[in-house]
């Protein structure tokens, strides 16, 4: 009996001990789920519910920065290309309108010149609380808005673009529009500097009670927006406004498709204007139908630039030692190599001819005889040291490099036709700065439109020049713009002459080449003149380019005359004084042959007449 008793004692303690262990188990899974939930709550997910708590406790704002500004230089001061403006957003709450939304959809459309049945649509979008119609109204538009009185019809200040200037340097400055819902700089210095123009949000957050109401005396903390910095372009304002007058004038006398010009400063690489036709207005691009407007074509276009590039084969050989100044060649009128046959413009025949000669004549076979002189090795390696088959580097977005990958071949006819300008593609601003070279004595500078960055707090900070590498000797550049200024006085270049100063250029009559059929657009040609002056101590390098002019063939007749107005101008504008000897009479005939550059249309004027208002 003692045995049965010790037994069931013994059955009892081992169901109390399963037990125990059982709810021991049971109570370390349940405190197990517990920690694991703290943990996933307090720890794993603490950012989730602090900002959900936040929310509820407090409200953020996101405080905008403003975009820096763009700015020309002149002679008072600067000249805002680009800035910013409070205009009103209009907008609709559908569900303050109801039944009304017929009859205020007419009057709506009316105000803001829209359609009436998108307008119609958009106030009968049922639980949509914010429906914006029109963006950038007018002040005319938003009174008419505040007098219809609406509790279903809204406006909102908003902080736009603004580009006072309309198209001035249009191409140059680009504009601020949408990528992704995202107000970014789209083309141009608005884009190149975009982060630097942009600045940095900030945020508001303060403590709100049960009513989304802010509490005076609660938690309030602010991280301030930082304003973008504000940029001064390179372009001197009275030159660029000169540049687009002149260059549209030629344009439409010619009725050429287009045209670009370069004013750059030879020494240091700061672009003074650059312009280019057909143009467009920053404050409605969105009204633009040909999309390529938008691009600087004086950087994202290339083309087979002419005779303006016998300078850099002629530089070269001289450079080289290949042949001297006083060299004489027998032109016979062509060269003929691998079954080609090249000859001069109009098929002429010049007979024995000096170094200068060739570039005054602009005679095609000259410059062959130049470059054989040289060698295809030693022609390449000058005309990559002046800059071509790659990007100048200029602070702009799209820059092209240009095409000489056909002189890689080592065809002696590749040469040849490159020697004067043919096969070859550059870039106008490639041919600025190339220029460049000869007019400052031989050195290659990179070419820059950021003259100074303008910080919020007013602290300015120039944009030092940056020199490239050495191309010539100064002796070399010396002779060269002899040639050049000689091509001014006696050859092609008289059309681009300045009564009483020395200048230096070329011209250049190329052909366009048909990309879809391969060879050449027959009657179609570019007109180019580039040069610099004063010959000695050049102030101002000019590229100007005229496209397919319509009444005249040759570039003396159209790119020449705008350069020689250019010059004219910038000489009075830098106050250079007349070294030459010169007669009323020849500035007389001067005018009266340049009078066609010079007319104002409505736009220009009020567009002067503001500035003027502004420097008072």
């Amino acid at each position: 009996m003692f045995k049965n008793n010790s037994e069931k004692n013994q059955n009892q303690e081992e169901v109390f001990r399963k037990k125990l262990n059982t709810l021991s188990f049971l109570i370390l899974i349940l405190f197990g789920v517990v920690f694991f939930r703290l943990y996933t709550l307090q720890v794993k997910s603490y950012g989730y519910y602090k900002e959900k708590a936040d929310k509820q406790h407090f409200s953020h704002s996101v405080l905008n920065s403003r975009r820096g500004e763009i700015f020309l230089s002149e002679d008072s001061g600067l000249i805002p290309v680009a800035t910013n403006k409070e205009m009103f957003t209009v907008y609709a709450i559908p569900d303050n309108i109801g039944e009304e939304a017929d009859l205020l959809s007419y009057k709506v459309s009316e105000i803001l010149n829209l359609e009436k049945t998108e307008v119609y649509e958009s106030l009968s979008k049922k639980g949509d609380v914010y429906e914006p119609l029109k963006r950038k109204t007018t002040e005319e538009e938003a009174n008419k808005i505040r007098e219809l009185d609406h509790k279903g019809i809204k406006l909102e200040e908003e902080v736009w673009r603004y580009y006072p200037n309309k198209s001035l340097a249009a191409q140059v400055v680009g504009f601020e529009g949408f990528n992704d819902d995202e107000k970014t700089g789209l083309y141009g210095i608005e884009k190149m500097h975009n982060n630097l123009l942009l600045g940095k949000s900030g945020w508001l957050k303060q403590e709100k009670d049960a009513g989304s109401r802010w509490i005076s005396v609660g938690e309030r903390l602010i991280n301030p927006a930082q304003d973008g910095n504000s940029i001064i372009l390179s372009l001197d304002y009275a030159v660029q406004f000169k540049a687009e007058l002149v260059l549209r004038n030629a344009v439409k006398k010619h009725k050429a498709e287009g045209g670009r010009i370069i004013v750059m400063n030879p020494h240091d690489g700061d672009i003074i204007a650059m312009a280019q036709e057909p143009t467009f207005d920053l404050n409605n691009f969105s009204e633009v139908e040909d999309l390529s407007l938008y691009l600087n074509s004086n950087v994202n276009h290339v083309y087979e630039c002419g005779s303006v590039f016998k300078a850099f084969t002629m530089a070269a050989g001289l450079d080289a030692g290949a042949i001297e100044v006083e060299d004489t060649f027998v032109d016979t009128g062509s060269v003929s190599i691998s079954g080609y046959t090249i000859k001069n413009s109009e098929e002429k025949v010049y007979g024995k001819q000096t170094m200068t000669g060739i570039i005054e004549n602009s005679i095609n076979t000259g410059v062959i005889f130049v470059e054989k002189k040289l060698g295809n090795a030693k022609f390449l390696e000058y005309i990559e040291k002046f800059g071509f088959g790659k990007k100048t580097g200029i602070d702009l977005p799209g820059e092209l490099n240009g095409n000489i990958s056909n002189l890689k071949t080592n065809r002696d006819v590749e040469y040849y036709t490159a020697s004067f300008g043919q096969g070859i593609t550059v870039t106008p601003i490639q041919l600025a700065t190339a220029y460049s070279v000869i007019a400052n004595g031989g050195d290659l500078m990179k070419p820059k439109l950021v003259g100074a960055v303008l910080s919020t707090q007013n602290q300015k900070k120039k944009i030092k020049e940056q020199f490239v590498r050495r191309v010539i000797s100064q002796d070399t550049s010396n002779q060269v713009s002899l040639m050049l200024e000689k091509n001014v006085t006696n050859g092609h270049g008289k059309t681009a002459g300045v009564p009483g100063y020395r200048l230096a250029g070329k011209t250049g009559t190329a052909q366009i080449s048909d990309k879809k059929k391969g060879g050449y657009v027959e009657d179609a040609t570019t007109g180019s003149f580039i040069g610099f002056g004063p010959v000695g101590n050049p102030e101002f390098v000019v590229v100007v380019i005229i496209d397919d002019p319509k009444d005249v063939k040759w570039a003396e007749s159209t790119a020449g005359p705008v350069f020689g107005e250019m010059s004219k101008f910038m000489l009075e504008h830098y106050g250079v004084k007349p070294t030459e000897d010169y007669t009323e009479q020849d500035l007389e005939k001067f005018k009266r042959s340049h009078s066609y550059l010079n007319a104002m249309n409505q736009e220009d004027q009020d567009i002067k007449k503001d500035n003027l208002e502004k420097k008072e």
